[in-house]
Formats: structure tokens, C-alpha cells, sequence
């Protein structure tokens, strides 16, 4: 399984992603010095949006798709997938 996500970065920033392990790289966004450059200046991050996909493609697709998409665009995703929990 793997997964695109939507972080919010301390500076109100979103930052997308995908990964495998969404536990695991949330920690490296906040934690460690590998990883995303974008990211690790702008610490804390919140994660605000997850979605599981089933395949390595396929998260990388859809987290290019979600890149092109404008703040506004995003963020009606991120309101929309909190009304449903």
C-alpha cells in the first residue's frame, strides 16, 4: 500500500507528497535532515490529507496530479475529506 498526502508546513505552506510508509516519513519531515529540503525548513509540518493507493505508479500520478492544482483546490480536498471523519 502506499500513500499521497498534503502536509501543512509552518509557514501555512502545502507541501504534497507519496511514500509507503506515511508514519515513517511524517517523522522524517520533522525529524530528520534527509529528506524533503522543502519541508525540513519549514518544520513543524501537520499532516492534513492522506489517501491510500494500491500501487508505487499510482501514487506518484495522482501526487503529480494533486502538485498541479492550485492552494484553492487543495484545500477544498482537505476540508471536504475532515467533514467526512
Amino acid at each position: 500500500m502506499h500513500y499521497v498526502y498534503i502536509l501543512q508546513c509552518a509557514d501555512k505552506t502545502l507541501y504534497v507528497g507519496s511514500t509507503n510508509n506515511l508514519e515513517k516519513r511524517l517523522h522524517a519531515h520533522n525529524n530528520l535532515k534527509s529528506g524533503a529540503h522543502y519541508t525540513k525548513i519549514r518544520r513543524p509540518v501537520i499532516l492534513k490529507y492522506s489517501e491510500k493507493v494500491k500501487t508505487y505508479a499510482k501514487a506518484r500520478k495522482r501526487e503529480a496530479e494533486l502538485k498541479g492544482w492550485r492552494r484553492e483546490k487543495k484545500t477544498q480536498l482537505i476540508n471536504s475529506n475532515n467533514k467526512k471523519n
